[in-house]
This record gives structure tokens, C-alpha cells and sequence, in this order.
């Protein structure tokens, strides 16, 4: 399994490690398949998110994964930060293994959780996620919620 440049630089110095202690929201999200574990934390100033760290129990794919997607969340609207998809965070790392591509959607899942805690903690409806991008509902094990 051959990782590019980017996956090496981003799992061997990641950017935005650790919590929030004042997180406006947090997201956690697992997969029972590979035992990745992800929490992202958003900080987050009249609908934008100005701070975003993470914590990432797994492969290296995953943490790679987080940190581009941190990376990717920092200083935009939530909405926009929800339209992150997992191959926005693949390409930006210059792609991933097959096998590994699961990761990417861990990491868009996670933001998504952590929207939808900040949401939820101000007495607002969650965002509804549409089919999953790599299966499309016809459920991949990556994420149980979505099929």
C-alpha cells in the first residue's frame, strides 16, 4: 500500500491536534470495521468556524484524513464546512489507497457530527446527511447511520 506525500506529511506532522476545551461542538464517529475513532472539535463565531482540532485513534490514512480535514473546515460557514465531501479530503491529499478511502469518509462524518452538536446544543434541528458518496446507502460498514 503506497501512500503519496501529502498522507505521509499530514500523518507525520499533523495540523490542529488535540481538544477544545470550549468547543462549541464535537463529533465523534467510529468504524466497527477497522477501529478508527475520530472526534473533531469546531469553535465556532457567527456561523463560521474559527478553530477546529482533532483527535484520531487509528491508521495512518486516518489521521492524515482529520488533519486535512481541519484543515479544509478552518474559517468557513457551517454549511460549508457540511458540503466538505470525502473526496474533497482524498484529493486534497493527493488520493488514498482503495482500501483506505473509508478514512476520508470518517473524517467528512465527523465534521458533520460536530455540526450537528453545535446545532443540537442551540436548539436547532440536525442536518440531515443525503446517501453515503462510496456506496450510496447500499452500506459500506464505514458508516452504520447511513445504510
Amino acid at each position: 500500500m503506497m501512500y503519496t506525500e501529502k498522507v505521509i506529511t499530514e500523518f507525520t506532522n499533523p495540523q490542529y491536534v488535540g481538544e477544545l476545551a470550549d468547543a462549541d461542538g464535537v463529533g465523534e464517529v467510529g468504524s466497527p470495521t477497522c477501529g478508527d475513532i475520530m472526534r473533531i472539535y469546531l469553535k465556532v463565531e457567527e456561523d463560521r468556524i474559527v478553530d477546529a482540532r482533532f483527535q484520531t485513534f487509528g491508521c495512518a490514512a486516518a489521521i492524515a484524513s482529520s488533519s486535512m480535514a481541519t484543515r479544509m473546515i478552518r474559517d468557513l460557514s457551517l454549511s460549508e464546512a457540511w458540503d466538505l465531501s470525502n473526496a474533497d479530503v482524498v484529493d486534497a491529499l493527493g488520493g488514498l489507497p482503495a482500501g483506505k478511502v473509508h478514512c476520508s469518509v470518517l473524517a467528512r462524518d465527523a465534521v458533520r457530527a460536530a455540526i450537528n452538536d453545535y446545532r443540537t446544543r442551540r436548539g436547532l434541528e440536525p442536518w440531515e446527511a443525503g446517501p453515503c458518496e462510496c456506496c450510496g446507502g447500499a452500506g459500506c460498514g464505514s458508516h452504520p447511520e447511513n445504510g
